[in-house]
């Protein structure tokens, strides 16, 4: 019987992932291996909460859990009921990879932590993501991506850059969305070693540990040395003044990094005396202690050209710059329909929709979009039979 990962395309063709995960970390981490070729079966959990919400044609299929969700198939298995578990374990026997996000007491009591698993399956690779590390005594704490970003530093750093009275979360999940690109690489190093060796492992993730080292790269600074020679805080970003400059007729994200930078912006903005500003001699700006100061110059000019201007200005001069995209106009953006980010599809139950895009190309094995996000259960009785027949042929 052909199935959907007989036409798949992309690296890992061949290779079978089971989503044993909820909300967004582990479900995206799954659907980019999905994107990448692989045959993921996403166990579709009773109660998950990215299907719920107000916005959506049909219930379940809600903006969140369609973006999370394409290229796999969807099996409903409600795992603490006996029969229902052992058909997951089944399933799992079958797999080169497991992805879950429960915390690990909740694995145990129903035998799908990755002891039990890897008894009857030694090959699999289960890559087990969840805030913290299960070894902690923080191990059972409901951890959500605001939560990871407070313990990461992530508000701290937010507070401190914009000189706020209170921590702000940022608006983007990052704890979730790092802790999945997380997931896939780590996941894809063990399968290397399970390919070169038969042999599977347990891949640890825990959200807060992952975004602390993530936070930590550039903002660990002085604190690098003991003893310290400078606070924490990489200062460009720490800069009160890190944010996009007005235009003539809007806003643009002009970033000029060298002294040399500054100096042909304000040379392009007819302001030959501030080119010449002393501070802009050398070969390194200290932002720590000139940055704040710079960019009010910086922000005194830019009005001057309009974003279009300053655009083919800096593309000139070699300086950083981004127009401030609304999302609300992404899909009309020249460059986001030119890398077809935002098609639209057809959904053979929830009509017309925009489709991310794979945001990444190989020149020799293409990821894809093969599947629509599934309904709920929708892939049931399909996978079953064909893993019976899978094993009915392995059996002969």
């Amino acid at each position: 019987m052909a199935t959907p990962a007989d036409n798949a395309s992309g690296p890992l063709a061949g290779v079978r992932v089971i989503d044993l995960s909820t909300v967004v970390m582990g479900p995206y981490a799954a659907q980019i291996l999905g994107d990448l070729g692989a045959d993921v079966i996403k166990i579709e959990s009773p109660k998950d909460t990215a299907r719920l919400g107000n916005v959506h044609r049909t219930p379940g299929m809600t903006p969140l859990a369609m973006n999370v969700n394409r290229n796999k198939r969807s099996v409903a298995l409600n795992l603490k009921d006996a029969d229902d578990a052992q058909r997951a374990r089944d399933l799992i026997s079958s797999a080169d990879i497991v992805i879950t996000n429960m915390r690990i007491n909740a694995l145990r009591r129903l035998g799908m932590d990755y002891d039990s698993l890897a008894a009857d399956n030694p090959h699999l690779i289960y890559a087990h993501a969840q805030g913290f590390r299960p070894d902690s005594d923080r191990a059972e704490l409901a951890a959500y991506d605001e939560t990871v970003q407070a313990a990461s530093g992530l508000l701290d750093l937010a507070q401190r850059a914009g000189d706020i009275g209170k921590p702000v979360v940022l608006p983007s999940i990052f704890g979730d969305k790092v802790a999945a690109l997380t997931i896939v690489y780590s996941a894809l190093a063990a399968l290397v070693h399970q390919r070169a060796t038969g042999q599977g492992q347990l891949v640890e993730v825990p959200m807060a540990d992952t975004m602390l080292a993530f936070n930590l790269v550039e903002h660990l600074q002085g604190r690098i040395f003991e003893p310290p020679k400078t606070d924490t805080g990489f200062p460009l970003s720490m800069t009160t003044g890190h944010r996009a400059r007005p235009t003539k007729d809007g806003f643009a994200m002009i970033m000029p990094y060298s002294p040399k930078n500054f100096r042909d912006l304000f040379t392009a903005a007819g302001r030959d005396d501030l080119a010449a500003d002393p501070r802009l001699a050398g070969d390194y700006i200290d932002a720590r202690e000139h940055g704040t100061a710079l960019v009010e110059l910086m922000e005194s000019v830019t009005p001057t050209l309009t974003t279009a201007e300053w655009v083919q200005v800096c593309t000139e001069h070699s300086i950083p710059v981004g127009p401030v995209l609304r999302l609300d106009e992404a899909a009309d953006d020249p460059y986001v329909q030119e890398g077809h980010l935002l098609d639209l599809a057809e959904h053979p139950t929830e009509g017309s929709y925009r489709q991310v895009g794979v945001p990444i190309q190989f020149s020799a094995t293409p990821a894809s979009i093969r599947l629509h996000p599934p309904i709920p259960g929708q892939d049931t009785d399909a996978v079953f039979t064909e893993l019976d027949e899978r094993n009915e042929g392995n059996a002969a």
